[in-house]
């Protein structure tokens, strides 16, 4: 049994020159998608532009919650969902997905 708690999780996504619009045009599905299943919670994703400073390489960034520890697996198993994510791979230079976890002030103030 997964954990009920929702997971809150940050991508970063690489675009290969040039294909920075068709990306963020399949990232503008993903969290509708994963909602409209029931895998993500209510609360919409949000999403950014960003340059690195020292070498202007451009990404995106996606935060977004998934429902409970189980969903990215559901997902895999998903026709709705493989449909978004399978058109970002030729368009990626790299991706990262990090799952975040928050820092009780408590303990380090």
């Amino acid at each position: 049994m997964h954990d009920a708690t929702p997971v809150t999780t940050l991508v970063t996504y690489y675009p290969k020159a040039g294909r920075d619009d068709e990306l963020v045009a399949l990232i503008q599905k993903h969290w509708p998608t994963l909602n409209q299943l029931g895998l993500a919670t209510p609360r919409p994703a949000k999403l950014w532009r960003g340059a690195d400073k020292r070498t202007g390489r451009t990404f995106v960034v996606e935060l977004f919650e998934w429902r409970d520890g189980g969903s990215s697996e559901i997902a895999h198993q998903s026709q709705e969902v493989m449909a978004v994510w399978e058109p970002m791979g030729p368009l990626l230079d790299e991706m990262s997905i990090a799952r975040l976890q928050p820092i009780d002030a408590a303990q380090h103030g």
